[in-house]
């Protein structure tokens, strides 16, 4: 059975970030937690500078080292490559954050627990897309099964890019676009 995972488009993306304000009011976030992310990188120099972004949250690895980490067993990696938190369950430890590469999972302080993606499980099994992808105006994200979305998306995807730990580490449900700056000389610029 092939996992869910997600596809990212960096030539189709232009970092405006409703894909972020979806998760946050689909999941009810308050300001501090922010379970998906776009880092905006400035690359090359003059006269070839160069700019990307990158949307990220979690990635559901095949290997899910938060899942191993938690001491209460609050995440679990389900059939269907989603992982998952109890947040019922969570003792707000953060040891899950420690353990993921990917800073995926978030500390929401006035609940103390920990947050973090669940594919929008509720939407996905009923049929539909996580609100990420289904916001996405570019149509630079997309969600499904992992094989089907690299036979859909076709070669020259990656799992590995300068910005994000070595997909080695941990197997993520990703992948991705790269354009060709994204692998210059980059400084990450905070928006």
């Amino acid at each position: 059975m092939s996992t869910y995972g997600f596809y990212f488009d960096m030539s189709k993306c232009v970092g405006c970030r409703v894909c972020l304000i979806a998760c946050k009011g689909k999941n009810r976030l308050n300001i501090e937690a922010t379970l998906r992310r776009v880092r905006t990188f400035e690359t090359g120099t003059y006269p070839n500078p160069g700019i990307f972004h990158l949307s990220e949250s979690c990635n559901h690895c095949e290997n899910a080292v938060c899942v191993r980490a938690c001491p209460v067993g609050a995440l679990e990696k389900l059939r269907n490559g989603i992982v998952d938190i109890n947040e019922e369950l969570c003792i707000g430890c953060r040891a899950c954050i420690s353990a993921c590469p990917y800073n995926a999972p978030q500390f929401a302080a006035e609940q103390g627990i920990v947050k973090k993606c669940n594919f929008c499980r509720d939407l996905v099994e009923a049929g539909k897309n996580p609100a990420c992808v289904d916001a996405c105006m570019m149509r630079a994200l997309h969600s499904g099964k992992m094989n089907e979305l690299a036979a859909e998306h076709g070669p020259g995807l990656v799992k590995d890019l300068p910005v994000l730990p070595s997909s080695s580490r941990t197997n993520p449900s990703l992948l991705v676009r790269p354009r060709k700056c994204a692998f210059d000389p980059f400084v990450e610029k905070q928006v």
